[in-house]
């Protein structure tokens, strides 16, 4: 395995201020993203899951660029995204897509489906005409999708049609690295699959490498090599897909997550563990550890120092007082 990783975040940290007044003073931060660093190497798939609000959509977008980060670094194959100009980084942007939770959302109701996926073309190459045609239908028939259907529009399709489309249009200039924000999450089980095979199978055919953001674990499990699991902003445990799911997830907010997902084997689940209380408010984050009001097994360090996040060993980091 190459020693140097191809995506490497380190520190990233996404805070969202909020103003008031003619004055706009300060009135609170947001610690969406909270000192997030992880790294990955080429053609892996590194899954990001957690409740919803944990900063898993903000980490994504932060190492695009698509939301300004606070500080922190994002080096992509060396070199730093954040640190680049206007026009470094749109060059740069060939190389990393995104394929959003809904296409509905992402799509131009207005535009046909050759508007759609010939977009990144039009913008970033010299493709035009009956090249520019025959590149949209090499794309299309990519994820498996008809030629035919470049003059229709996208309320002619249902969710899962529309998210290949979507897939289509992010692999239109042959980027090394994508992020999939929920891709699945709007999908029934059987359609889940199939995207999911698809991504797979195009991993592997045109060596990608992903972050994939879900909070569906069953999902992570087949298609990660990797799993960072977040609360609140931060990372709380990081370890390969193999191992957490066989049993060897460590922090209790793992165990909780995995205990509630029926689709995940019993030897990883460690029993039935039902959560008290409520994500808190991270605009007023508890002190210390932030999972210590809800944790079953909370001593009083963790309410007063933040714990840092830890290699216990090889492929393995972890941010709680439990383990030493």
């Amino acid at each position: 395995m190459n020693s140097v990783p191809f995506l490497d975040i380190r520190d990233l940290s996404v805070h969202f201020v909020s103003r008031r007044g003619l004055v706009q003073r300060r009135v609170q931060a947001v610690h969406a993203v909270d000192r997030v660093s992880l790294s990955l190497q080429s053609q892996q798939t590194m899954g990001v899951v957690g409740e919803s609000g944990c900063g898993k959509t903000t980490l994504g977008r932060a190492i695009l660029r698509l939301v300004k980060p606070t500080f922190g670094q994002v080096l992509f194959e060396g070199e730093d995204i954040l640190a680049l100009s206007r026009e470094k980084l749109r060059q740069r942007r060939k190389d990393m897509q995104i394929v959003f939770q809904s296409p509905y959302a992402s799509f131009d109701p207005r535009f046909n489906i050759l508007d759609i996926v010939s977009e990144p073309l039009r913008t970033y190459t010299r493709l035009r005409g009956t090249t520019q045609l025959q590149r949209v239908a090499e794309l299309l028939e990519q994820v498996g999708m008809p030629g035919d259907i470049l003059y229709r529009y996208p309320h002619e399709f249902s969710g899962g049609q529309l998210q290949r489309i979507a897939v289509a249009r992010a692999l239109a200039l042959n980027p090394k690295f994508v992020v999939l924000d929920e891709p699945t999450s709007a999908l029934d089980v059987s359609v889940q699959a199939q995207i999911i095979n698809l991504l797979q199978q195009l991993q592997s055919d045109l060596k990608l490498t992903y972050l994939f953001i879900t909070h569906d674990l069953s999902v992570i499990q087949h298609i990660s090599d990797q799993v960072a699991v977040m609360y609140l902003g931060k990372v709380v445990e990081l370890h390969t897909t193999e191992a957490l799911f066989n049993g060897h997830a460590l922090h209790p907010y793992t165990k909780a997550l995995l205990s509630s997902a029926p689709m995940v084997a019993p030897s990883a689940r460690h029993g039935q563990i039902i959560l008290q209380g409520n994500v808190p408010n991270p605009a007023n984050p508890p002190s210390g550890c932030t999972f210590h009001p809800r944790c079953p097994a909370a001593m009083p360090v963790c309410s007063q120092t933040i714990p840092e996040l830890k290699d216990i060993r090889e492929g393995h980091q972890i941010a709680c007082y439990l383990v030493t």
